[in-house]
């Protein structure tokens, strides 16, 4: 019993020495590149979506925002008051925030079968805001160190 009882504290104390001696976990690494998909017609939905993609991109993060179906009226020059109208409780509206993050150095899209769905041509679209390629976009949505944001 003696001689379990010391194996034992042996164990524990080697097991307790080989915890401490190991290298700390690496901790994640800071997001480098986000991309948020915009489709929602919910003017909440879409005033977070920017709320958010607004905060990445003040903290340095290469942003691309793709907008379609319904999200795509966001980037209109002539966007429903639902795009435009200020919420609460900060009166901010989804395309104000768009336009903050696109001048603080985002890049924009709407979805390449969104302008010819809706009869317009890339005119329509308020300034900063282009047409995505969808082999480019494809590439951003896949590539490795891309977070996906689906909103």
């Amino acid at each position: 019993m003696i001689n379990t009882l010391k194996a034992a504290a042996t164990a524990g104390t080697l097991a307790l020495a080989l915890a401490t001696a190991a290298p700390a976990p690496v901790l994640a690494q800071d997001v480098k590149t986000l991309a948020t998909v915009v489709t929602s017609d919910n003017p909440q939905t879409q005033l977070m979506s920017m709320i958010l993609t607004l905060q990445a991109v003040e903290r340095g993060v290469t942003t691309q925002i793709l907008l379609c179906g319904p999200a795509g009226d966001i980037a209109l020059k002539q966007a429903p008051e639902t795009a435009t109208t200020g919420q609460p409780p900060k009166n901010m509206s989804p395309q104000g925030l768009l336009k903050a993050a696109l001048a603080k150095g985002a890049k924009a899209e709407v979805c390449a079968v969104y302008l010819p769905g809706k009869g317009v041509s890339p005119e329509a679209l308020i300034d900063g805001v282009g047409v995505a390629a969808p082999n480019d976009m494809a590439r951003a949505l896949l590539a490795r160190d891309t977070r996906v944001w689906s909103f």
